[in-house]
């Protein structure tokens, strides 16, 4: 059987508990630190005047050639942590330097907007 296919989330809804634990879900940040020893790396998104983190677990991804600064996707499971925060657990990590974020987060939104209307004429 295979996984979820996953939900695109923006960052800001990632850090702010929209997610279910152990949701499968799809989102986006920069590449702001890469730590081997622990197979982890933060992603950092902008929304307003606020930046948002995401930490994601890297072990099932691994090796993989980090680029910090670079725009990055990722794919996989949310486990919320003790201390009251939040890890994803990548199955996918991919690099998408170049994309267009307000266009993407356009489309997020537009395809939100679509699959609501399908599901309410249903």
């Amino acid at each position: 059987m295979l996984p979820k296919p996953g939900i695109y989330y923006l960052p800001w809804e990632v850090g702010a508990g929209h997610v279910p634990d152990g949701g499968t879900l799809r989102t986006f940040g920069r590449l702001c630190l890469y730590d081997m020893t622990q197979s982890r790396v933060t992603l950092r998104a902008q929304h307003g005047s606020d930046q948002h983190q995401v930490l994601v677990c890297t072990r099932l991804v691994e090796p993989f050639q980090a680029q910090v600064g670079s725009l990055y996707m990722v794919l996989g499971e949310l486990e919320h942590q003790k201390d009251g925060g939040f890890l994803v657990k990548a199955r996918v990590l991919t690099c998408v330097e170049g994309m267009n974020l307000p266009l993407l987060e356009k489309a997020i939104q537009e395809q939100r907007l679509y699959l609501q209307e399908r599901d309410n004429s249903q």
